[in-house]
């Protein structure tokens, strides 16, 4: 091997093996920084006390029950004054669903070779059919 390949060769190695170097250090450094916490033990305490409050105030709307929902006053009878009342439409029936299909979207392409007529021709030729042959 010459001795310009030998050169090339050792500069590439001699590259690369400083520039891992360089990563690694990178990577550790980073790795140093982020266990390091980034916010102190007393905030961290006191925001933990305060979810706990949060905790049990929302454990306790658990644990009440509801007001009594009030009873409806009960519908307007029919019997008061059957004359002064305009005549009532009668009470809505349940309502009914129909479900109607649409139309099929029919798609035709025209292909080459007169596609329309291919199956009326059997080669018979005498019956005006397909109108195939006559050119004898």
């Amino acid at each position: 091997m010459p001795r310009k390949a030998v050169f090339i060769v050792v500069l590439a190695l001699g590259f690369a093996a400083v520039t891992g170097t360089i990563a690694l250090t990178r990577t550790v450094r980073i790795g140093q920084a982020s266990a390091k916490p980034a916010v102190s033990t007393h905030v961290i305490a006191k925001r933990k006390a305060q979810l706990d409050r949060f905790e049990a105030s929302l454990r306790a709307e658990l644990k009440r029950k509801p007001p009594a929902i009030p009873k409806l006053p009960p519908p307007p009878a029919a019997t008061s004054a059957p004359a002064a009342a305009p005549a009532a439409a009668p009470a809505p029936s349940a309502q009914r669903v129909v479900y109607r299909r649409p139309a099929p979207i029919i798609i035709h392409k025209h292909r080459p070779g007169g596609g329309e007529h291919e199956g009326a021709d059997h080669g018979d030729g005498g019956d005006g059919g397909g109108g195939g042959g006559g050119d004898d």
